[in-house]
C-alpha cells in the first residue's frame, strides 16, 4: 500500500501489508484499521458483559489444526488452546461457583475450561474467536438465575381438573359387562 502499514501476520517481517515479500505473501492479512501484531489484545467493546475475563489470566497454546486444508494445515501452528483457571481468576465467587456447577464438556474436574479454536486460518483469529466463546461462557452464568416462586392452581382450574375426573370415571364405569349375570361365560 506503500502507507507504512506493517504486515500484521510477522512481526519480524517488516514487508507492506499488501504485496508482501516474504513466503507468507499468499495468505490473508488482516485489514490496516486493525493495526494488529502477534500479541494483540482483543477489542473488548465488541464483548458484551459486565464481568470481562482479563487476558493475563488466560494461558493460549499454539498448535496444528485437525482436519482438510492441505499444506496450510500441516506446517502452520494455527489452531489455539485456551486454558482458564477458575479457580485463580478475578471473576466473583459466586459466578465462579456457576461456573464450576455447569455439566459443560470443556470444564474440567479441577475447575478449568479448555476450549480449542481452530475454524480460522489465523492464530490471531483463532485467539479471539478463542477468548469470546470463553467470554459467552461466563456471560451465560453471570446473571444470578431467577428463583422460581412456587404458585397455587386456581379456584376454576381444581374445579375443571375435577370436573374431567368425574367424566373419565363415568367413561370408565359404564364400560362393564352389560346385564348383571353371573360372571360366567356361557
Amino acid at each position: 500500500m506503500g502507507d507504512g502499514t506493517k504486515c500484521a501476520y510477522s512481526p519480524q517481517c517488516g514487508g507492506e501489508l499488501v504485496g508482501c515479500p516474504r513466503y507468507h505473501a499468499p495468505t490473508p492479512h488482516l485489514p490496516p484499521t486493525a493495526n494488529a501484531t502477534r500479541a494483540q489484545t482483543v477489542n473488548r467493546s465488541t464483548l458484551p458483559s459486565s464481568l470481562t475475563v482479563r487476558e493475563d489470566e488466560v494461558l493460549f497454546t499454539a498448535m496444528r489444526a485437525q482436519g482438510a486444508g492441505g499444506q496450510n494445515v500441516n506446517k502452520v501452528s494455527s489452531a489455539v488452546h485456551l486454558r482458564f483457571e477458575i479457580a485463580t481468576s478475578s471473576l466473583p465467587e459466586e459466578v465462579k461457583a456457576r461456573l464450576r456447577a455447569l455439566h459443560d464438556q470443556r470444564i474440567t474436574e479441577d475447575g478449568v475450561v479448555i476450549i480449542k479454536a481452530q475454524s480460522h486460518r489465523t492464530q490471531t483469529a483463532n485467539r479471539i474467536d478463542a477468548l469470546a466463546r470463553l467470554q459467552e461462557l461466563v456471560d451465560s452464568v453471570a446473571a444470578a438465575p431467577k428463583r422460581r416462586r412456587p404458585t397455587r392452581p386456581t379456584l376454576a382450574s381444581r374445579q375443571r381438573r375435577l370436573q374431567g375426573k368425574a367424566l373419565r370415571a363415568g367413561i370408565k364405569q359404564r364400560r362393564g359387562r352389560v346385564g348383571g349375570g353371573d360372571g360366567l361365560d356361557g
